[in-house]
Parts: structure tokens; sequence; C-alpha cells
């Protein structure tokens, strides 16, 4: 029941700023891990930033310095704050959710959004 939906991706100028956020059903603080995932065309989708079940953040050593993810426990949404883009960090960005069921671990993805960056 479970479900993820994106936002805020869109067109923008190389050095610009972008603001992703993900909307989650379910309440986030009950999730072991939540993260945002990137895949451009002809590669491998990519770990871009992310909260571990350990409460740690993870970032893409590419994305370092450049990108904030944060969450709202209260509204159920993370978002992904992008600044200083480049054209390299276009692709379709996803958001992932990691959580406990009766059955197992669940593992639920949105939709994406695209994010272009022109130079």
């Amino acid at each position: 029941q479970v479900q993820l939906v994106e936002s805020g991706g869109g067109l923008v100028q190389a050095g610009g700023s972008l603001r992703l956020s993900c909307a989650a059903s379910g309440s986030i603080a009950s999730f072991n891990a939540m993260g945002w995932y990137r895949q451009a065309p002809g590669k491998q989708r990519e770990l871009v930033a992310g909260f571990t079940s350990g409460g740690t953040t993870n970032y893409a050593d590419s994305v370092k310095g450049r990108f904030t993810i944060s969450r709202d426990n209260a509204k159920n949404t993370v978002a992904l704050t992008m600044n200083s883009l480049k054209p390299e960090d276009t692709a379709v960005y996803y958001c992932n959710a990691v959580f406990s069921s009766i059955t197992g671990p669940r593992n639920v993805w949105g939709w994406g959004t695209q994010v272009t960056v022109s130079s």
C-alpha cells in the first residue's frame, strides 16, 4: 500500500538549483531507509543520497558539497536540494524506501522525475 510520488524535476541551466520532493503515503519515521537514486541513459542506477537504517546519511562522491538530503517526518516527505547543477547531473531521479512488513523487508520505488541540466 505504500506509494512514493516524486516532484520538482525540470529543465535548468548549469549552475542553477532544483529541489526535488518525495511524498510517501506511509510514515517515513517507521521506514528503515529512504533515499534518492538516479539513472542516466546508458548507465546503471546509482545512489545519490540517502538515510540509512542506522540514521546516517550517504552521498555519492560526485554530489558531495552540492546536494543535500532532508526529511520532514510530520509531512512524510524527503527532499533533495540540488545546487550548482552540472550537465552530468542529467538523469531520471527516483525516490526509494525500505521498510519492514509481516512477510519481510519491502523495497518501494517511485515512478521518477526527469532532471535536465543544460550547458
